[in-house]
C-alpha cells in the first residue's frame, strides 16, 4: 500500500522582527523615562506654583488650631477671582519684611473700622455704624485673651489680621493692616501630621 503524501505548494512563512541595536534600545528606554518626567512636570508645576502651595507653620501664633511644624495647603487660585472673607486663615508676606510669610486669620475687611478693647473685637461698617462685637468662640480657646487697645480705620485695600493664639501673636495689633497685594492665598487644608489631616472651614459669624 502506497501512502500519498500531500505537499504544501506554499513555502512556510516565517515571522520577521527587526533586530534593534543595544544603543537604540538604550535610547528608547531613556526617551520613555524622559516623557514620563516631562508629563509629570507639566502637571505638577502649574499646580504647585499657581493652584496649591504647601507651607510649614513656624511658630505658635495660631495655636491651638495650627501648631509649629504643621504642613498646610494654600489655595491661591480662588483669590484671583474673589476677595478674602472674614474668618478665613490666610498666608501673606509680612509687611515689614516681604521675604517672610505669615499665617493669620482675617478679622477686619476693607473700609471697616476695627476696635480692640476690653478683650473684645468690635467691627464698625456701613451696615453696622454702631459696631458689632465679633463672636470668636468657634476658633478661640476659652483661655485666650485679646490684649491691646486700639481703633483703626482700614483703607479700601487693607485687611486686619490676628493669630488665634492672641497672647503670643505678632499681628495687625502691633504692625498694622495687610495690603491685599501681599496676601498669597487661603489655608484650605492640613496635610501633616497625618492624624490631624483635614479640610479647613471658614467660621460663620
Amino acid at each position: 500500500m502506497v501512502e500519498n503524501l500531500e505537499q504544501n505548494s506554499q513555502p512556510e512563512q516565517e515571522d520577521f522582527m527587526p533586530q534593534m541595536s543595544p544603543v537604540y534600545k538604550g535610547f528608547a528606554f531613556v526617551w520613555e523615562i524622559a516623557k514620563v518626567v516631562l508629563i509629570s512636570l507639566a502637571i505638577i508645576i502649574p499646580v504647585r506654583y499657581f493652584l496649591v502651595q504647601p507651607f510649614f507653620v513656624n511658630g505658635a501664633s495660631m495655636e491651638e488650631n495650627f501648631n509649629d511644624g504643621d504642613y498646610i495647603l494654600i489655595d491661591e487660585i480662588t483669590f484671583r477671582f474673589r476677595e478674602p472673607v472674614r474668618g478665613e486663615i490666610v498666608v501673606f508676606r509680612y509687611p515689614n519684611d516681604q521675604t517672610q510669610f505669615f499665617i493669620k486669620r482675617v478679622i477686619g475687611l476693607p473700609g471697616e473700622t476695627v476696635e480692640v478693647k476690653n478683650d473684645t473685637v468690635k467691627i464698625f461698617s456701613t451696615n453696622n455704624p454702631t459696631g458689632t462685637i465679633l463672636m470668636e468662640t468657634a476658633y478661640l480657646s476659652p483661655e485666650q485673651e485679646t490684649k491691646g487697645t486700639l481703633r483703626i480705620k482700614l483703607d479700601p485695600n487693607e485687611y486686619f489680621v490676628m493669630g488665634d493664639n492672641r497672647l503670643h501673636s505678632s499681628d495687625s495689633r502691633s504692625w498694622g493692616p495687610v495690603n491685599r497685594s501681599l496676601i498669597t492665598g487661603r489655608v484650605f487644608g492640613r496635610a501633616w501630621p497625618i492624624t490631624q489631616a483635614e479640610f479647613v472651614h471658614t467660621p460663620a459669624y
